[in-house]
């Protein structure tokens, strides 16, 4: 990969737990020369893994993410975020992800159609 990469809180998530769509973010993730890691981010995914699995797993997540170049939000991005009909951490990602002419990875489908997104349907389990 040469471009950089944003990948969302759900696909962190997804990777870290070897989910069934854990092989469609592995690249992005795995790529730390071109990841960005938008600071919200680092959030959503540490709060999750430290309610789920404690202290100590949450710092290694946190750990791991910043493998890849942390991105702080300032005014500038708060106000443009502002401008998108996203929820809030979605809108940060997701302009951060323009400022940096990144492309970003999800399952999320509110992001399926925006430009510079690669989205993945999530996997829903088989029921019989």
């Amino acid at each position: 990969m040469s471009e950089s990469n944003i990948v969302d809180s759900s696909g962190w998530l997804e990777y870290l737990a070897d989910g069934k769509s854990a092989p469609f973010f592995a690249p992005a993730i795995e790529d730390t020369a071109h990841l960005l890691v938008p600071v919200i981010t680092v959030y959503e995914v540490f709060k999750k893994v430290l309610r789920e699995r404690g202290e100590n797993e949450a710092l290694q997540v946190a750990s791991m993410m910043q493998s890849g170049q942390v991105i702080d939000l300032d005014s500038a991005l708060a106000l443009d975020a502002a401008r998108y009909a996203l929820p809030l951490a979605d809108s940060l990602i997701y302009a951060t992800t323009l400022r940096h002419g990144a492309t970003l990875w999800t399952q999320d489908e509110h992001f399926k159609d925006l430009p510079g997104v690669k989205y993945l349907a999530k996997k829903s389990a088989v029921t019989r």
